[in-house]
């Protein structure tokens, strides 16, 4: 039996605290203040080319045709000058797998770069938040703002806000479906009200996804539904480049007056001014040390480095460097795990580039009849039937010969000239007919060449088999 004296005791000692986690929390606004700097000018280097190239590069033509366009019910995915085919999806894939390599070196050698200055989520949020700070003012404006009662000032610019977010997901939108569907086209049809249903929910579908990923949810994207925020700290090590406050330096944190001696305040360089807080798109405060939250965007060293010129000290507060570097050691770029990714992306790239650069645009598969081996003539010859697919992957028309080697005075039977249209496929069957004394087995190879009269460079060749009575 328990001794209930000792129980009352233990209580006494640790009482028990029950505390209740709100796993579906209202997200908190974030008011971000604008900053000038150098990585902030660099944000803008690397991301309007980006977008300048999204949003024009539909409109650009080649040869009559949209320079991009990938034609889902032709099934052909015209790329600049190239054109390319579902035959040629092992290419893609093999693309894709390229991209996530270079993603992995990047991560491994500087961190979150590509969130920081190229993700188009990132980006797009970039854009939104230029329009709010143009609409609704500064950040301490923009609080009051919307503390404020609604009033006409406060409808009006609020609703001018919203109306540049719509703007630019529109105009997302329209260009991401323009890239399916010619984009020429498709203006002018949402301009006249005369678009296809798909057209119309496509667009408005991409729009909508713009309008609250960039302009409602934003750091909620990074935070909890991009995966590169999770996986990414597997690829971090001591020498990764991450953006990171210098806690020899700035602690103890502190507020003091420009000309004040903080060595006499016993403080370091950290004015405690919340400022790398305040212009943070995530929220987070960078002195709490590496979080996943963290996109590598180098907003807080733009504003840290403006706090330590105005007080005299000497910037890099708050700057890119590794763990290794803040312990007093150095950053080790050239470090194996680097080299093995800079040598398998080479080598990829190589692959790639070769495999692309030889890529003959004109597929042919040989199927030989299977219910019927052989035919033996009155003359005594053997014939077996084939049936040939060709396909056109060449954006342009071509006359292709037809012939068979392998087997002495074996002779097509029928027509050995076809006719297609670029990107048309014919399916043929035909005829070959061999003496028998010209076979040695039962089973002989040969094969089958088509090649194009205007351009003998475009050829495809396919084995098979003969076959003759045992």
């Amino acid at each position: 039996m328990k001794d209930p004296d000792v129980i009352e005791v233990v209580q006494e000692a640790a009482p028990a605290e029950v505390a209740e986690l709100d796993l579906y929390q209202k997200r908190e606004k974030i008011y971000t203040r604008k900053i000038e700097g150098f990585y902030q000018r660099l944000r803008l280097f690397t991301g309007w080319p980006l977008l300048l190239g999204y949003y024009l590069l539909p409109w650009v033509s080649i040869n009559g045709r949209q320079a991009v366009w990938f034609d889902l019910p032709e099934r052909e995915f015209h790329i600049f000058s190239l054109t390319f085919w579902p035959q040629d999806f092992p290419l893609l894939a093999f693309l894709l797998i390229i991209s996530a390599y270079s993603l992995f070196a990047v991560t491994v050698s500087a961190g979150r770069v590509w969130c920081g200055y190229t993700c188009p989520q990132t980006v797009w949020t970039s854009i939104f938040m230029w329009i709010e700070q143009k609409t609704e003012g500064s950040r301490n404006q923009r609080i009051k703002l919307d503390k404020a009662p609604w009033s006409a000032e406060k409808a009006a610019r609020k609703s001018a806000k919203h109306a540049g977010w719509f703007f630019v997901a529109f105009m997302t939108g329209m260009t991401f479906v323009g890239y399916f569907y010619p984009i020429r086209e498709l203006f002018w049809e949402l301009a006249t009200f005369s678009t296809g249903k798909w057209q119309i929910l496509w667009t408005v579908f991409f729009t909508l996804a713009t309008y609250v990923n960039a302009g409602w949810m934003r750091e909620q994207v990074c935070k909890f539904m991009c995966p590169y925020a999770r996986f990414q700290s597997v690829m971090f090590d001591r020498d990764t480049l991450i953006v990171s406050y210098d806690p020899n330096r700035g602690e103890p944190r502190g507020s003091r007056k420009r000309d004040a001696d903080r060595a006499t305040l016993g403080l370091g360089d950290c004015v405690d001014c919340d400022l790398c807080v305040q212009v943070c798109p995530t929220g987070i405060d960078i002195r709490d040390g590496l979080q996943y939250e963290c996109i590598g965007c180098a907003l807080c060293i733009d504003a840290c480095d403006s706090v330590m010129d105005k007080m005299g000290y000497p910037r890099g507060l708050i700057r890119y460097t590794s763990e290794n570097e803040l312990e007093g050691g150095t950053t080790h770029w050239l470090r194996p795990r680097v080299l093995g990714y800079v040598a398998m992306l080479i080598v990829m790239v190589g692959v790639f580039s070769y495999n692309v650069a030889t890529r003959i645009p004109l597929e042919m598969t040989v199927i030989r009849d299977r219910n019927q081996l052989f035919v033996e003539t009155t003359d005594g010859a053997v014939e077996n039937i084939y049936k040939l697919h060709l396909v056109n992957m060449d954006g342009s028309p071509h006359a292709f010969t037809l012939s068979i080697d392998g087997i002495a005075g074996a002779e097509l039977l029928g027509n050995t000239r076809y006719t297609l249209e670029g990107g048309e496929d014919q399916t043929i069957s035909l005829r070959v007919r061999a003496r028998p004394e010209a076979l040695s087995a039962p089973s002989t190879e040969m094969t089958f060449t088509v090649v194009a009269e205007d351009m003998p460079s475009l050829r495809a060749v396919a084995e098979s088999r003969f076959m003759r009575p045992l």
